[in-house]
C-alpha cells in the first residue's frame, strides 16, 4: 500500500524549499540567505532571559527572523529525519513545558561536577533535539542556548574545540538513546 505525501505548508508548492523572507525558491540561494542572515546575528547581542520555554523561543526568533515569518513559533507539522519522527505537534507545548520546568528543578545544572553537568546537560539536549520545536533551526538554536546554559552552570562551552560531523554524530545517536557520545563532546567542549 501506497501512502499520499502530504504537501507541506512551510514549503513552496511542489518543492522542499521552505518559505521565506526574500521568496527564494530554490536550496542553494535560501541556504545562501539563510547563512548569511544568522551569521549577522549570532555576532548581535542574544536575547535576555531567564533559560525558560520563552526564552529559548526568542533566541530562535532572533537568529532566524530575517529568513522565515514563522521564526520563533512551534512547528505544526510532523517531521522526520533519517526514518526517525520528531514530536508530533500537538504535543510540543507541553512536551517544551515539561521540560523546562524540569531544567529549573534543577538549578538550571549550576554547582554539578564537570562530568555530571555533561552527562545531564547530554540529556536535557537529546530530549530538546527529539521534540525539535521548529520547522528549521532546531540544532543551531539547541547550540546557542546550551552555550548560555553552561555559561550560567559555571560551565562555559569552548567552541574552538567543536568539530562539527562529532557533534551531529552524537546529536542523532542521542536520539536513539546513545546520550554517552554526546555526554563526551560536552565534556571536552567544558574542560
Amino acid at each position: 500500500m501506497f501512502y499520499d505525501a502530504v504537501p507541506d505548508p512551510y514549503c513552496y508548492p511542489g518543492t522542499t524549499v521552505l518559505k521565506n523572507r526574500l521568496q527564494l525558491q530554490t536550496q542553494a540561494e535560501l541556504d545562501a540567505f539563510e547563512h548569511d542572515m544568522t551569521a549577522q546575528r549570532f555576532d548581535e547581542p542574544l536575547p535576555s532571559g531567564r533559560l525558560s520555554v520563552a526564552h529559548y523561543r526568542a533566541i530562535h526568533k532572533h537568529l532566524f527572523q530575517d529568513v522565515y515569518p514563522w521564526a520563533g513559533r512551534y512547528r505544526t507539522v510532523r517531521i522526520s529525519k533519517g526514518g526517525s519522527m520528531f514530536c508530533y505537534p500537538e504535543h510540543i507545548p507541553s512536551e517544551m513545558q515539561r521540560l523546562f520546568e524540569g531544567l529549573a528543578r534543577q538549578h538550571f545544572l549550576a554547582g554539578l561536577p564537570g562530568p555530571l553537568f555533561a552527562r545531564t546537560a547530554a540529556h536535557f539536549m537529546a530530549d530538546l533535539n527529539a521534540i525539535h520545536p521548529f520547522r528549521e533551526g532546531n540544532g543551531r538554536t539547541q547550540l546557542v542556548f546550551m552555550t548560555l546554559l553552561a555559561d550560567k552552570a559555571g560551565h562555559p562551552l569552548k567552541l574552538d574545540r567543536l568539530a562539527p560531523e562529532v557533534f551531529l554524530e552524537a546529536v542523532v545517536a542521542s536520539f536513539q538513546g546513545q546520550e554517552a557520545p554526546l555526554a563526551d563532546v560536552l565534556a571536552v567542549l567544558t574542560a
